[in-house]
This record gives C-alpha cells, sequence and structure tokens, in this order.
C-alpha cells in the first residue's frame, strides 16, 4: 500500500534539468566580482576592428568560464563570424582552418597530448597565418597559464596577452542573488525550496535564474505558494 505519491523518474527529471538551461550569453552572465572579464568580452566582440592579442580566462570550476565562451560564440556566429572550437571532449581535432575568424580553446588544462598539438598549431596559425589578419584566440583553463602542466610552447602563448581570473560564487552569493530575484519578483522561497532548488538542479545561476521565472509563471497560473511539491508538479506536467 502507498504512503504517498510515487517519486519522480530520475530520467525524466534530467531532462527536465537540461532543458531547463538557458542559452549562454553575455547578458545571463551574472559578473558577482568578473566586471573586468565581462567588460573586455563584450567591447571584443562588439568591436570590429579586433586586436588579436590573445586573452585566457582561468578560475574554478562554477566560475563560468565554459558560459562565457560559449556566450562569446554565440554572440560571435550572430555577426556572421566563423569559430573554430576546442575543448576536452574533441578527442581528433581538425587541422586549422583558414575561414574561422576566431578560436576558442575551453578546458586547456584537461588537453591530451594529441589536444595539446592541436592547440598549439591552431595557436600558431591564428597568430601568424598564411591570409589574411592574426585571429584573436579565447582560452580558459583552472589555473593561471603559468602553473598549467602543458607543452611548454603552448603554455606559454596562453599567457602572453590578456590574463582574468574569474571567482565563482560562493553558496552564501548564490544564495543571496537568487533570494534577491525571488524578492524582486515578490515572490517568497522558504530555505526548504532554497535547499531543493540548489542540490536538485543544475547549480550555475543562469540556469537557477530560469527555473526561478518557470516556478514563478507556473505558480501564477495554479495560484499556489512555491514549494517543493509545486516544483515536483511543475517537472511532472511541463
Amino acid at each position: 500500500m502507498s504512503n504517498g505519491p510515487p517519486p519522480m523518474k530520475p530520467m525524466k527529471q534530467m531532462a527536465l534539468d537540461i532543458g531547463l538551461a538557458p542559452v549562454p550569453t553575455l547578458d545571463n552572465f551574472v559578473t558577482a566580482g568578473n566586471e573586468a572579464a565581462l567588460e573586455h568580452l563584450r567591447l571584443w566582440v562588439d568591436n570590429p576592428r579586433r586586436s588579436p592579442v590573445p586573452t585566457c580566462l582561468w578560475g574554478d570550476g562554477g566560475s563560468g568560464k565554459t558560459h562565457l565562451l560559449r556566450a562569446v560564440r554565440e554572440a560571435l556566429r550572430e555577426h556572421g563570424s566563423q569559430v573554430g572550437w576546442l575543448d576536452a571532449a574533441t578527442l581528433h581535432p581538425p587541422e586549422f582552418q583558414e575561414h574561422w575568424d576566431v578560436l576558442l580553446l575551453d578546458d586547456c588544462h584537461l588537453y591530451t597530448a594529441e589536444q595539446q598539438a592541436a592547440a598549439f598549431n591552431w595557436f600558431v596559425n591564428a597568430q601568424a597565418p598564411a591570409h589574411g589578419p592574426a585571429r584573436w584566440v579565447l582560452a580558459a583553463a583552472d589555473r593561471p597559464p603559468a602553473d598549467l602542466l602543458l607543452r611548454e610552447d603552448l603554455r606559454t602563448r596562453l599567457g602572453w596577452g590578456h590574463v582574468f581570473q574569474l571567482k565563482a560564487l560562493s553558496e552564501a552569493e548564490r544564495r543571496a542573488v537568487l533570494r534577491r530575484a525571488a524578492d524582486e519578483r515578490g515572490v517568497f522561497l522558504s530555505d526548504e525550496v532554497m535547499d531543493f532548488m540548489l542540490t536538485r538542479f543544475t547549480r550555475d545561476l543562469s540556469s537557477l535564474m530560469l527555473l526561478l521565472g518557470q516556478l514563478d509563471a507556473y505558480a501564477l497560473r495554479t495560484q499556489r505558494a512555491i514549494t517543493i511539491p509545486l516544483i515536483k508538479s511543475m517537472l511532472e506536467n511541463e
């Protein structure tokens, strides 16, 4: 005999969680101490006369490195630019392509020997191309370029230009931002609901903000307060 509602299906919950993640943009990146890096990227993306001096972002997991690289990629694509992308999941990187306008190198600290060789080759071709102007390289890693355990020629090139440290939000800061956003909407989030949101969903702030917006809309439609049962109901029905 059942003592309560059946548990949520993990696969459905995971799929819905992924669906909640917004497209990374520079606008939905929460700065919180990373204003200098964001302003640098905004100026570069919006400047038709881009400087080819490379940029490297570094910081702990959750600081927003991949978000910013993907945001830059989306912004450049909207401008019609061609982008070369390399991350740790690109097991066999292609050769450098002349039509690339920008190179984005994510998770540099995880690169295999093959990926390091490709990244170095891309970097050399971007900075001294056979045809056309030099290309910008934007890279990201979990530590300063000088401390990366990479081949020396790649490591030194990653540190040539602009280097910015990204600071991840602390648990308290993440809660404070989420609480402030809820207050601005006139929504009450109990500590229990906040704990549920922070442990059961993607923890990056942009996804949590989108989740808050969807919860607010669902609560208004159903004329209910935001509670854990309401969150489960939304996941099951939307």
